[in-house]
């Protein structure tokens, strides 16, 4: 019966996460045959992985006591809203709504960024009043405080040992210096903290399905660094429909097979921190840090910042050994090794 169980949790886990997902693929294909706006794709996507993981538990686990409902509920409400926001984007997308000073926004995307800040902000409130039994039985504790905090910072210094190895390898050291003397920049940097604790909620969506729910199913199944391989190759394909019709137009090929490089080399750092520290809260604060630090370091501040790029097979090269060398060598760290002696 266990058995069972748990194999009906990684169906509905799985008819979630890559079901919707690629279903709102669909609609994504269509969105830019015609040159529509796509940008809420993206963010419902990210809330699919942990609307999954709730799913489940909720269906499968209905006599539990210790699943935070209340934190549960608020979730997959937004989840269901933000999936109803992308499909109106598409096929109602020219719903305009003037915000300020003859500014006008796409009311849709109007309506996610004021559905983000509300839930990030409710979704605190609800776990506050949680009991700590409850967020421990299901992940959502901060554990190891001091641990947590050196992974956040170790992140932080082999982002920027990673962002100077770039700017040396185009040779743009001009560009970089602008940045770094631009006032935007540090305020942007200033403000890190501040936005992360208003709009963590797409991050914690994609952490709570992929390192809190399938990486331990994974490493149970294929060892702590086969499990953690395989969950890049599975994160990578997740993205393809993001890949395909969002993050470029001319460079499908290369921006999967770069994808797959991101997944599973930062899928490696990110499942060290997991493993270190048992808080399912760093892995999302760096998860939050990777995507908010782009616009910073490419002085663009823009919704588009990551759509229609182009890439090259050199650039592809490039990322692939860097990233390896940064953060995949962290496969033989030793909460890896610890685990595959276990």
């Amino acid at each position: 019966m266990g058995n069972t169980k748990k194999g009906m949790e990684l169906f509905i886990y799985i008819a979630v996460a890559y079901g919707i997902t690629f279903l709102m693929g669909l609609l994504m294909w269509y969105g830019s045959r015609n040159n529509l706006d796509l940008s809420i794709f993206p963010n419902a996507q990210m809330f699919y992985p942990a609307a999954g993981v709730m799913t489940a538990v909720l269906c499968t686990r209905k006599k539990d006591a210790l699943i935070p409902k209340g934190f549960y509920i608020l979730f997959l409400s937004v989840t269901v809203i933000l999936a109803v926001l992308a499909v109106l984007s598409v096929l109602k997308p020219y719903e305009m709504v003037q915000v300020g000073n003859g500014y006008v926004l796409p009311l849709w995307l109007w309506v996610l960024q004021l559905l983000l800040i509300g839930s990030g902000i409710a979704g605190w409130i609800i776990l506050l009043a949680t009991k700590k039994e409850k967020r421990r039985a299901y992940g959502l504790c901060w554990n190891n405080s001091a641990t947590s905090w050196f992974c956040v910072f170790l992140f932080l210094a082999l982002y920027m040992f990673w962002t100077l190895l770039a700017v040396w390898s185009s040779g743009e050291w001009a560009v970089m210096g602008s940045i770094m003397t631009n006032p935007t920049t540090w305020i942007q940097i200033a403000a890190l903290p501040v936005n992360f604790f208003i709009l963590y909620t797409a991050f914690f969506g994609e952490e709570y399905g992929w390192r809190y729910y399938l990486q331990p199913l994974l490493q149970k199944r294929f060892g702590a660094r086969g499990g953690v391989l395989l969950l890049g190759v599975v994160w990578g394909i997740w993205h393809l429909p993001v890949d395909l019709f969002y993050y470029t137009q001319d460079s499908q090929l290369l921006m999967v097979l770069a994808q797959q490089v991101t997944c599973i080399t930062l899928g490696i750092f990110f499942a060290y921190t997991y493993m270190k520290t048992d808080n399912i809260w760093v892995p999302v604060a760096l998860h939050f840090l990777n995507n908010n630090l782009i616009p910073i370091i490419s002085n663009n501040y823009t919704s588009s910042v990551l759509e229609n790029q182009t890439m090259t097979w050199n650039e592809l090269l490039v990322s692939a050994v860097v990233n390896g060398l940064i953060f995949g060598v962290f496969l033989f760290a030793k909460p890896f090794r610890r685990a595959a002696q276990e």
